[in-house]
């Protein structure tokens, strides 16, 4: 019986308190000065470095700075004047009073100036973006545990926004990744997708900052997550060991949750569209006591959605809940749970032949559906979460983070997947068959510390912390049918999916049962060396443990580097080095396992912020490389396996350049160009993901007498891809996909503040497009045009 409460161990809580202890001494000691250093950026981040800066505590910043825009603020100057330079022209006014900051609306004429005591908390894990109205964020934190602007980040990240989410209706992971500049999309079958950026599958996931890995070959939810509980989808480029330990190369994605708000606010949304996909969902946030120090909100979503494939149909459901508790004026509570059940039916599994028996290319219709009827994958996660936050006076913030979470599936397989249709009689195909039911258990706790520090006349940010985390893999696997059915489909292009069920063992054929350990000790600090000039330097010391794979890797080093040099107030141009360390099973002859694989990023690029951060520009060159990549030696271990080398592996070199946010007051964008290309040796690799991709999304605010109509559209491009396939003779042959482009089509129109609808045309022109998974010889198509509308109430 699944469990969504949270048990952490013992000695996990025993040395986060330990690790917070620490924290708390270390940023007792620093020192502060008033000395400014608060670039151009969003007007409610900006308020939180002014009080860090001058040793202030921030209370009283309202609503109406989320979406304002405040200009640079530099140099020692007086504090009353740093903070009328940032609120010029915002409609809001402040004080500075026995250490407190406190900003409000100004007060219309003849009306008394009031102050509300009302006490707002720094976000670390950034800007919020919903009602921002931008497609571009403020502060992020992704990269560092630093709370910093896109230009300030010597990395590339991409961001999708709630804006940018709920104009196009990316209601799912596989939609935000669809619109990502530099991210593509592998499909494996009806439930699984696999992510690839700069030539490297995407494994890393994180929640709120906090990381977990997925298993991509037994899928639990991962790419199936819906977006109506998040604010943000991060997408860190590059290495990033630095928070997430071990993983691979490519980039690591962050789901940033939706937070409560203090005013009453909330939606309901209804929408129906093609192949009877019909959506609800329900967001309600508010306060629950009159002072407004206790915060909650809620969303539950549910979605019944057939397909444009026969007979296949999902249904989606999610809960979430969260509250925020303000302990004492500088202390954050946050506790919260969320849950998500996927139930498909006629799941299909593998894909579609690529070639017939006589080698020739197997082209059935979109609507081809391989699964048996009884075919389902059905996934599901259970999260409960708690964060603990305090603000110092000092401008230090300490955060103890905790995360338990369950991702399940139950699979009973069936589908027409293997071998090679005849295309005369459709005989030479045979089932696939198998259940596995599993799930993985994570408990992970992270804390840190963050503030400023004081050295040879400059002030410095620094961040020190450590993570633990465990995670349990069980699963059980039943391969063996005694239906009786010996799997061969008599006819492939007459196939219903209308075929006995299969009658599965009492105990499984085989199990899985691993365990692994994390853990890890983290430093960052952000050196102020001039006014125009900023280093990043930090570290991670990780420790990993998985007694079945035979993996144990003790004080594992990955380097963080990175500087940012500004140019002028608009551009400024980067440099960093990344790493991340991955542990491998591989065996040399004398049973010895390889080292980790290791893999580092380098980077160099420019980025630009204009109209006071509201349209962010960047362009990079990079260059990935993976070390102690594992190569057959010819010999084998002691035990006769075969046995591997360790040799310098592959490498990726590419550039990648993206735009972000409004040009206008009206016009909002978010497009990106990547071309990156994956080595070894000089042998191309990783060619299921395409070498050259182009996304631009783009919405408009009419104006006159069409004023409460937003049109937009938008379009993606990737070139070509292969893979090297079986041919029913028995050798093999490369299979190429060409290139493709994928348009889609918006419009909303707002009726009055509460009351809008939208409509949503996905694949416009209807291209027929298909990707492959070469290991399996099978293709998938992509989803043909779609029509999608909608209606929603804000509260």
């Amino acid at each position: 019986m699944l469990s969504p409460s949270f048990k952490p161990r013992r000695t996990l809580l025993a040395h986060a308190s330990v690790c917070l202890g620490l924290a708390l001494q270390m940023q007792a000691a620093m020192a502060q000065t008033a000395r400014f250093d608060i670039p151009a950026q969003p007007l409610s981040s900006a308020l939180e470095q002014l009080a860090q800066q001058a040793n202030l505590k921030l209370v009283a910043s309202p609503p109406a700075a989320q979406g304002r825009q405040a200009p640079a603020v530099k140099g020692a100057q007086d504090v009353e004047q740093a903070l009328h330079t940032l609120l010029t022209g915002s409609g809001l006014q402040g004080r500075v009073e026995g250490g407190m900051l406190t900003v409000q609306s100004a007060p219309a004429a003849g009306e008394p100036a009031t102050l509300s005591e009302v006490t707002v908390r720094s976000n670390q894990l950034g800007e919020i973006t919903e009602g921002s109205g931008s497609y571009t964020p403020g502060a992020i934190a992704t990269a560092t545990r630093l709370v910093l602007t896109p230009r300030e980040t010597p990395q590339s990240v991409s961001v999708v926004t709630r804006q940018v989410m709920d104009d196009f209706q990316l209601n799912s992971i596989d939609d935000v990744i669809n619109h990502t500049p530099g991210v593509s999309i592998v499909t494996y079958d009806s439930e699984r997708t696999e992510y690839y950026a700069r030539g490297f599958a995407i494994q890393n996931f994180q929640y709120d900052g906090i990381p977990m890995t997925r298993n991509s070959a037994y899928s639990a939810g991962n790419t199936q997550t819906d977006m109506a509980i998040y604010d943000r989808v991060e997408v860190l480029k590059g290495a990033t060991g630095l928070l997430t330990g071990s993983g691979d190369p490519g980039a690591t994605i962050n789901l940033v949750r939706k937070k409560p708000t203090r005013e009453f606010a909330g939606h309901a949304t209804l929408s129906a569209g093609s192949w009877q996909n019909y959506r609800g969902e329900l967001d309600i946030s508010g306060a629950l006591n009159e002072s407004g120090s206790i915060r909650a909100r809620g969303v539950a979503t549910y979605q019944d959605k057939q397909s444009f494939m026969d007979r296949y149909e999902r249904k989606t459901g999610v809960l979430y809940g969260i509250v925020e508790v303000d302990l004492t004026p500088g202390t954050l509570l946050t506790v919260g749970a969320d849950r998500q059940d996927n139930k498909p039916t006629a799941s299909t599994w593998g894909g579609i032949p690529l070639l017939d028996s006589n080698g020739s290319f197997n082209a059935m219709p979109r609507s081809f559906n391989n699964g048996a009827n009884w075919s389902h994958w059905d996934q599901y996660t259970r999260t409960t979460f708690a964060t603990l936050e305090h603000n110092f006076d000092s401008g230090w913030v300490t955060k103890l983070q905790l995360n338990h979470q369950i991702n399940g599936y139950n699979a009973n397989l069936g589908a027409a997947a293997g071998g090679n249709p005849n295309p005369v009689t459709g005989g030479g195909v045979k089932m696939w068959r198998g259940q596995y039911i599993g799930r993985t258990t994570s408990d992970a706790a992270d804390v840190y510390a963050s503030g400023p520090f004081s050295l040879l006349g400059r002030e410095h940010e620094l961040v020190v912390g450590g993570s633990l985390a465990k995670r349990r893999w069980k699963n059980d696997g039943y391969f063996n049918d005694n239906s009786g059915f010996n799997g061969d489909v008599d006819n492939y292009y007459q196939w219903n999916g209308n075929v006995p069920a299969p009658v599965w063992n009492s105990t499984p054929d085989y199990t899985d049962d691993e365990t692994t350990h994390e853990s890890g000790i983290y430093t960052t600090a952000r050196w102020n060396l001039r006014d125009d000039l900023k280093l990043i330097t930090g570290g991670r010391f990780s420790n990993y443990k998985n007694k079945v794979q035979e993996q144990d890797e003790k004080n594992v080093f990955t380097p963080y580097l990175g500087a940012v040099y500004d140019l002028n107030e608009n551009y400024s141009v980067y440099a960093s080095y990344s790493g991340i360390f991955k542990p491998q099973s591989a065996q040399n002859e004398r049973g010895r396992t390889l080292d980790p694989l290791e893999g580092t990023n380098y980077e160099l690029g420019a980025k630009a912020s204009f109209f006071g951060g509201r349209l962010n520009a960047s362009a990079a060159v990079f260059q990935i490389k993976q070390d102690n990549f594992a190569v057959e030696s010819g010999g084998t271990t002691p035990s006769g396996n075969p046995a591997y080398r360790a040799i310098q592996g592959v490498k990726t070199k590419g550039w990648e350049a993206e735009v972000s946010g409004q040009i206008t007051p009206a016009w909002q964008i978010q497009a990106g160009y990547s071309h990156g290309v994956a080595r070894k040796g000089d042998e191309r690799v990783s060619t299921l993901t395409p070498a050259n991709q182009f996304n631009l999304y783009t919405s408009y605010k009419l104006g006159g007498s069409m004023t409460g109509l937003t049109l937009g559209g938008g379009a993606r491009w990737q070139d070509k891809t292969w893979g090297t396939i079986s041919v029913p003779t028995g050798g093999k042959t490369v299979h190429t996909v060409q290139d493709y482009w994928v348009l889609d089509a918006m419009a909303r129109y707002q009726f009055n503040k509460q009351l809008s609808a939208s409509l949503n045309i996905k694949n416009l022109l209807d291209k027929k497009y298909y990707t492959i998974f070469s290991h399996y010889s099978t293709y998938t198509w992509g989803e043909p045009r779609s029509v999608n509308v909608s209606m929603t109430y804000k509260f």
